[in-house]
């Protein structure tokens, strides 16, 4: 068994050892030394960047600390007022003295000749992020966190009593798998009905954060909130325009194998009519795969499956496990989803998600990993602007490695059949997400597009788009109120706008890297950790291209993904 190191913080060399993010008054003195610091040549340039970067880590890792507990238990109310005092007494100060800090750099010759060594990114971000700052947005952003933690509060607080259990939605959820349907029917209905009981107040909530988001755009001189985001997260290798060719492609390459796929499972499970309960079952109607027991179980089956791929990528989860960097198994008081949370300063992240026992759970698992190996890979970068990922790149990473560690999936399914049925499962599920990521965000696209539509109009827009991409199939006969409604469950919808395209060109991607590493293991797996190494040191196109992929979302090559995928599919039969 290899042995690991724990890793340590870098040796501070411009903060104090003991300096602890507290108050804004003991933060400011080193701005402030920033701001004042002559930088005459580009040597000195790139120290100043380098003690920026110290700083802006110790923070950033301060408040990811805060969220983490914050999320893992939402009912404290310390966790609570320690996140939300970092994000009203202390982001604000930050976001006026970084502008100026931008301003100052942009200001001198040396950036420019620091070209060639990864600062060319550097320096388009710097000059977005001055040109978008605006001073009046400041308290909005403040407002806009706090209220998007509403969210949260609501869904961890979902939770349903079955014969005298309460059960979290998602442990709930699991039933769906069952085979019998009356049961299946009874949970999803059960589910439905309580998300229903938070409908309005979930409502206007997004209303009330559309209303916010729109004013930051309007703000900085931008027609939409849409289009300040674009510029913010720095999507410079695309456009919206090639977002709604993604859509059409989607619609006319995909949306016809999903249908294909429901009309087999239909058939399989000799039903008169496809319900959206009978979709989660095994289309044999065979019980649930149960890929794991508990948390701990799951942990150490990852573990050997990353060893198998590569010793360093079991090291990293290995590591995480003795620093206590996991939360993973669900439970009553903790916000729903899944993340893996860079921890800037001491380079390993914490995962955290909601398992039950089901596939689903074990992907999410593998998926978090694959960020978790990135964060790891990405350490030796100087500066903290590379190592924050824009997510095309960081979900490439993470899907990419749901489908390079299959080969490997008979840690959990040591049963062939049952180990085909989970990659076949898995693949299927490939075709239903992206319909689902054009859904959701050609949805986002009309939300800011129309940023004062009433609760009516959204419903019927939700309901255009969404018979744009679902199955044809499913019959929602006596459900409207469900499927209206069912747009609500996506966290990121809430809490990060505009962050659900880039599952889609990664999906995409990461089928590209599974292509390559099912000709070539070693080549294939080697560029891919080549590809994530860079964090954010180089273009989206160029991580793509040192992947051995193409970062291209039009119907052909979209077509010729799904061959391939097609292709594997039919060897799981």
């Amino acid at each position: 068994m290899t042995a690991i190191t724990i890793p340590v913080r870098r040796k501070r060399t411009f903060l104090k050892e003991d300096f602890k993010v507290t108050v804004w008054e003991n933060i400011e003195p080193y701005f402030k030394l920033l701001l004042a610091r002559a930088i005459d040549s580009k040597e000195s340039l790139n120290q100043w960047l380098l003690d920026r970067s110290e700083l802006e880590s110790a923070l950033e890792e301060d408040a990811g600390w805060r969220y983490i507990k914050m999320t893992c238990y939402t009912e404290n109310e310390e966790y609570r007022d320690s996140f939300n005092y970092f994000i009203a007494e202390i982001d604000p100060h930050i976001s006026p003295i970084a502008n100026e800090l931008d301003k100052k750099v942009l200001a001198l010759p040396y950036l420019a000749q620091l070209e060639g060594k990864g600062f060319e990114l550097l320096r388009k971000k710097m000059q977005t992020n001055a040109q978008i700052f605006r001073e009046e947005n400041i308290p909005l952003f403040t407002e806009m966190q706090t209220e998007q933690q509403t969210y949260g509060k609501i869904s961890g607080a979902m939770t349903l009593t079955i014969e005298g259990e309460e059960l979290t939605l998602q442990q709930a959820g699991v039933q769906l798998q069952s085979i019998d349907s009356g049961l299946r029917e009874k949970i999803y209905r059960l589910i439905q009905e309580r998300r229903l009981q938070d409908k309005i107040a979930l409502d206007d909530l997004l209303t009330l954060l559309i209303g916010l988001r729109d004013q930051v755009g309007q703000n900085a001189g931008f027609e939409n909130y849409r289009d300040y985001m674009f510029a913010a997260m720095g999507r410079y290798d695309y456009t919206p325009e090639d977002c709604f060719t993604f859509h059409e492609a989607i619609a006319q390459e995909v949306v016809p194998l999903l249908n294909q796929l429901s009309l087999e499972r239909q058939d399989s499970l000799q039903l008169d009519a496809l319900r959206p309960w009978d979709l989660a079952v095994d289309s044999h109607n065979l019980p649930a795969l149960v890929p794991f027991t508990s948390g701990e179980d799951l942990l150490e089956k990852t573990i050997a499956c990353f060893d198998r791929l590569h010793p360093y990528l079991g090291n990293c989860l290995k590591t995480m496990k003795a620093m206590g960097h996991l939360d993973l198994e669900s439970r009553k008081g903790k916000s729903p989803g899944g993340y893996n949370y860079p921890l800037d300063e001491i380079g390993v992240p914490f995962i955290f998600m909601n398992a039950t026992s089901t596939l689903q759970d074990l992907i999410t698992m593998i998926h978090e990993g694959g960020h978790a190996a990135q964060s790891f890979l990405t350490i030796p970068l100087p500066l903290n602007t590379y190592r924050g990922l824009t997510s095309e790149i960081a979900e490439l990473a993470s899907m990419s490695m749901e489908l390079i560690t299959m080969d490997h999936w008979d840690l959990f399914f040591p049963n062939e059949a049952d180990l085909k049925r989970a990659k076949s499962e898995h693949l299927e599920h490939i075709m239903d997400t992206l319909p689902w990521v054009a859904t959701i965000d050609k949805f986002q696209h009309w939300l800011y597009e129309n940023p004062t539509h009433t609760h009516e109009d959204r419903t019927k827009a939700w309901n255009e788009t969404y018979s744009r991409f679902a199955s044809k199939v499913v019959d929602w006969d006596g459900l409207q109120k469900y499927k209206d409604n069912i747009w609500q469950k996506q966290l990121h919808i809430y809490e990060v706008p505009f962050y659900y395209i880039e599952y889609g060109m990664a999906q995409l991607g990461a089928i590209a890297v599974w292509k390559n590493y099912k000709e070539n293991p070693e080549k294939g797996l080697k560029n891919y950790m080549n590809a994530l190494s860079l964090g954010y040191s180089k273009s989206i196109k160029n991580v793509y291209e040192t992947a051995g992929i193409k970062f291209d979302f039009s119907a052909p090559y979209i077509k010729e993904l799904m061959d391939f995928v097609k292709l594997e599919l039919a060897k799981c039969k």
